[in-house]
């Protein structure tokens, strides 16, 4: 199989592949999705990005970070599913039913059915802060939601769910060994999981091969021919760190018997800029992760554990946001910058939309070699 994958015909499989992308695009929707941070002072209008989504682009998912009101306003009537997200420190309180149903009734009822709100998100990778009220917290609060989306006659339609860091895993290599760590795995995350499996709710992770790369493993990172990682107790063989970690989380689930239950990416990105430096960081790499990303996760093959299926995934982040705090990577995981331009093609856009940006880009440098050249005649 791996020589398969080293072929002259494998790599120009995966050139048309890169080809027909928009065209696949088209017929799963609803398959790709992206976050939409806002933690930047640029940004445009939500009016004019709920529009701009619509309009210009195949994404029909947006998980927000919040339940900004001005947000999902603008999302009412575009048909646009939306997921919203309570914050960590409101956890607590949201164990009392009174403010889970305050909550509830600010964030939500006023916004539905004209916006399409199909997940409420409890916290953020909140087994990862260590933080022990948040943690006991976690299913009692999701619990506490849910009864409310059940009294408004609602919990069809909403699900509940809350993101995971793969810092769960206390081990993950190779995929077959895949568990939860000690403690976490009885305690919490079994009565979190038999809520997802009672109500019909996805498992949600956050993998990002990119902070797991190096120069070493970056083929194997960005879907790129290379030799594998052979897991000896299931004789399978990965081609991609996307594949390993989630199998490895499919492996935590089975060890638990939470095996059906679906895996939803909640989060994942490359960025195109990074430090002096730092490796595997710009646009061309950028571009290339998340366009072999949208490939495989629609392709329908599945990983090695699961195989003949598809992800629901959500790539990280819509805009590039300059205000984040940390390593510059962190302000440039954007797909667009503030005025809606690409920062990188994946295939996202309309076709209409995209050749206009394209014709843009080929007049932008066509400019610039008109100006060198006059400066280079003085």
């Amino acid at each position: 199989m791996d020589k398969v994958f080293n072929t002259p015909l494998a790599h120009l499989l995966g050139a048309l592949l890169v080809l027909l992308a928009p065209i696949f695009l088209q017929g799963v929707e609803g398959t790709i999705g992206v976050n939409y941070g806002t933690v930047a002072d640029n940004l445009p209008p939500p009016v004019q990005v709920a529009s701009f989504l619509r309009e210009s682009t195949f994404i029909r998912r947006v998980r927000l970070f919040d339940a900004n009101p001005e947000i999902l306003k603008a999302f009412a009537n575009t048909g646009i599913s939306v997921t919203v997200n309570v914050p960590n420190d409101l956890i607590p309180q949201l164990t009392m039913l009174s403010f889970a149903q305050q909550w509830v009734e600010i964030n939500v009822l006023p916004y539905v059915p004209a916006t399409n709100i199909v997940r409420i998100l409890v916290g953020n990778e909140v087994i990862s802060t260590a933080n022990k009220l948040l943690i006991v917290s976690l299913v009692p609060a999701m619990e506490t939601l849910h009864a409310v989306l059940v009294e408004k006659s609602l919990d069809r339609h909403i699900q509940i769910s809350t993101p995971h860091f793969l810092g769960i895993l206390s081990n993950s290599s190779p995929p077959s060994t895949g568990k939860f760590r000690p403690g976490y795995d009885i305690h919490v995350l079994k009565p979190l999981l038999d809520f997802l499996r009672a109500t019909n709710s996805p498992f949600m992770v956050n993998p990002y091969p990119f902070f797991d790369s190096s120069d070493n493993t970056l083929d194997y990172a960005l879907f790129r021919p290379n030799s594998g990682v052979f897991d000896e107790t299931t004789q399978l063989t990965y081609t991609n760190m996307l594949d390993a970690q989630l199998d490895a989380v499919f492996s935590a689930l089975k060890l638990l018997d939470f095996e059906d239950i679906e895996i939803v990416i909640a989060e994942t990105g490359w960025p195109s800029r990074g430090d002096p430096g730092q490796a595997g960081v710009d646009t061309g790499i950028a571009a290339e992760y998340n366009r072999k990303l949208i490939q495989h996760v629609m392709s329908g093959i599945g990983t090695p554990l699961m195989p003949n299926r598809t992800f629901e995934t959500y790539i990280f982040a819509l805009f590039n946001e300059d205000l984040k705090p940390g390593p510059t990577c962190e302000r440039n995981f954007g797909l667009f910058k503030p005025d809606m331009t690409p920062v990188y093609d994946i295939g996202i856009l309309h076709p209409r939309v995209a050749n206009a940006a394209a014709n843009t880009d080929h007049s932008r440098t066509n400019l610039l070699l008109l100006l060198l050249v006059c400066l280079m005649c003085f």
